[in-house]
């Protein structure tokens, strides 16, 4: 069977149309005022949102539009300071990725962009030029660490170059760590913020849901050492963790601004691939019903010794027909029946949530010599490739607790709050900016002009820099209202979107 998914369809789009053109509502020429906030020195905290990662890594071209920096050149014009990031100078082909002793870092490659020539995304065929072990050793306003939990950011050695190997430090927090145990808040705070942004709790929860839920949910394990990589923080250990960095933060009386967290069940990561992409005929069909009939009876044998109920046997039955087809997977949480021989399998349902990576595996051979090896038809897709109805819960409910966490810790900080959580699930229908201009998070919806509103990067979960720039406009907007400030907004449509070259 022909693998009929399409991870973007850029071709028919139009890739070299005009970016659109709006004009700057705000006449940056006023006078601005600060209100009560001070922006002289201003440090923003965070994970890859605030570091400005996007299409997969963060790279030189692409850092100068990080949301913080976007909000530093605004708040120059009500009394802001310099601001610092981390130098990319080495980045000489703009493309991210790392080198650890001349040789590729895994896992850290180069940035995405689209291939005009091939129609889809693909890391750019450049070499990487940043050197790791090149040590900066040098606190910056922006501490944005990708990759980041809310308890990442207080560990002491996330920094060593020596810890690298053990999974216990993060590359990007090495290369600037001011020494080998210091922690980043530590050297957040060592530049006497006298304001501060914070947005952190994404991966708290992010690597749980990008894997499928393979990871476990820790609520109620307050122990981070016992922790897996795709695991959800314990809720009490996120509070208790938000609360201890903004103390460090306001601890010499800064006034700032934390933000809320999106459902990142909604970013195109989850959202682009359907649960049914799977086109059959009739005969095709009905060959592949003829492979699981004695799955079926095996529920049906199950059902009647109440080993299930009718219910999940309607649940569990595979039944394709002419047309398009749900994809089988791999459900942990049915009722085990191991021991009649038959497997955790269902089909698919629209609750359920396929990742961007699955695109490139349903409807190809597992085996390239057994034709009846297709991937989501023959082969169910494992746990990874999906994030369940109930491991979404288990996601929704971590977030819920985060947000309430925040919400409370900032009133009772005083602080302004950037309401992330609606800002960025409005982009699911279309947000309309100050310029007139309706941006989505889909470049996938077949309309002509869906690279250039689109506010997502390539890799399905970071915006794009016209995407920071809609986050740094919200940000500035909870800030005045807060502080009674009147720092200029921001247009989105003055940053560019999506990377395409012609051939690759």
């Amino acid at each position: 069977m022909k693998n009929n998914i399409k991870y973007l369809a850029i071709l028919a789009l139009g890739l070299f149309a005009c970016e659109p053109e709006f004009d700057n509502p705000i006449d940056e020429s006023g006078e601005y005022t600060s209100g009560s906030a001070d922006f002289s020195t201003y440090v923003a905290v965070g994970n890859s949102l605030t570091a400005g990662f996007m299409d997969g890594t963060v790279f030189r071209s692409g850092q100068q539009n990080s949301f913080p920096n976007i909000m530093a050149e605004k708040f120059a014009f009500a009394g802001g300071g310099t601001f610092t990031q981390p130098s990319y100078d080495d980045d000489v082909n703009d493309s991210g990725g790392f080198l650890l002793s001349g040789n590729p870092l895994p896992g850290f490659g180069t940035r995405l962009v689209i291939d005009a020539s091939q129609g889809g995304p693909e890391p750019l065929n450049v070499s990487p030029t940043m050197e790791l072990s090149s040590l900066q050793a040098t606190a910056y306003n922006n501490m944005g660490v990708p990759g980041a939990k809310s308890f990442h950011l207080g560990a002491p050695g996330y920094g060593n170059i020596a810890n690298l190997s053990v999974g216990a430090a993060n590359p990007y927090f090495v290369r600037h760590a001011t020494s080998p145990n210091i922690t980043v808040i530590e050297d957040a705070v060592s530049l006497n913020p006298t304001f501060f942004s914070l947005w952190i709790g994404n991966n708290d929860i992010l690597s749980y849901a990008t894997s499928g839920g393979a990871g476990t949910d820790q609520t109620g394990n307050p122990n981070v050492l016992s922790y897996g990589f795709n695991d959800i923080t314990d809720p009490s250990v996120f509070a208790f963790t938000y609360s201890a960095l903004v103390d460090a933060l306001t601890a010499n009386g800064a006034k700032g601004v934390v933000a809320t967290l999106p459902d990142v069940t909604s970013i195109p990561y989850f959202t682009t691939v359907p649960y049914n992409p799977i086109p059959m005929d009739a005969p095709t069909a009905a060959f592949a019903n003829g492979a699981y009939a004695q799955y079926n009876g095996g529920l049906q044998l199950a059902a009647a010794n109440g080993l299930i109920t009718a219910s999940e046997v309607a649940q569990r039955t595979i039944q394709f027909s002419a047309g398009q087809n749900a994809v089988v997977i791999v459900d942990e949480d049915l009722t085990p029946l191991a021991g009649l021989g038959l497997p955790n399998y269902r089909m698919a349902t629209v609750n359920d949530l396929l990742v961007l990576p699955s695109s490139g595996i349903i409807g190809t051979l597992a085996d390239p010599s057994n034709p009846a090896s297709i991937n989501g038809v023959g082969v169910p897709l494992a746990d990874n490739w999906v994030l369940t109805a109930t491991e979404i819960q288990s996601v929704r409910n971590a977030r819920t607790a985060y947000n309430n966490a925040i919400l409370a810790i900032a009133a009772d900080k005083d602080l302004a709050v950037a309401d992330m959580a609606t800002t960025l699930e409005v982009l699911v229908s279309g947000l309309r900016t100050a310029d007139g201009q309706i941006y989505t998070n889909n470049y996938f919806d077949g309309s002509s002009d869906a690279i250039s509103t689109t506010v997502f990067s390539l890799d399905g979960v970071h915006p794009n820099s016209r995407g920071y720039a809609i986050v740094a406009d919200s940000f500035i907007k909870a800030i005045n209202a807060k502080y009674g400030s009147d720092v200029p907004g921001v247009t989105a449509g003055y940053y560019p979107g999506v990377t395409v070259v012609p051939t690759n």
